[in-house]
């Protein structure tokens, strides 16, 4: 089993939740809410307006997500998901644990310092650097870029 921080279009009530949620892919259990502890910049790119979390400690802001334990079959969908290593590569993100879940059996405890996988773009178009910068993704949000599934 391994941890890993969503902060995007699969966390919680967002366009591509249902994924997590599929047992066909695996299986996540969500055990808590967390943030990174050094600022990225979460931005908003592409025509499907997809959220990026760029690989640039240090800019951006902290950012806000969930952390799941996901089997190895379910990391490997992870993987093939997000394109991985070619689009996004896997790499382990210091997090500030917010709100553990009470229900799932976790050792991650309210304030301590955990590194987790997240997926990050390493590479990215020149101007994503000039973008806003978010610190929780919402589809729905004020930046009225929703998400559109790419084809």
């Amino acid at each position: 089993m391994a941890l890993v921080f969503m902060y995007g279009t699969l966390k919680k009530g967002q366009p591509n939740y249902f994924r997590i949620e599929d047992a066909a892919n695996g299986q996540a259990e969500f055990l808590a809410r967390a943030r990174t502890v050094e600022k990225y910049p979460l931005v908003i790119g592409s025509e499907y307006n997809i959220p990026f979390l760029l690989n640039v400690p240090g800019t951006g802001q902290r950012v806000y997500g969930e952390i799941y334990r996901v089997d190895q079959k379910m990391q490997k969908f992870l993987d093939k998901f997000e394109g991985c290593p070619e689009w996004y590569k896997r790499i382990k993100v210091k997090l500030e644990v917010l709100v553990v879940d009470g229900e799932g059996e976790s050792t991650l405890k309210p304030g301590s310092i955990e590194e987790i996988d997240v997926y990050v773009k390493t590479t990215h178009e020149q101007d994503w650097l000039q973008k806003p910068t978010y610190e929780n993704y919402d589809t729905n949000g004020d930046h009225g870029l929703k998400y559109k599934e790419p084809v």
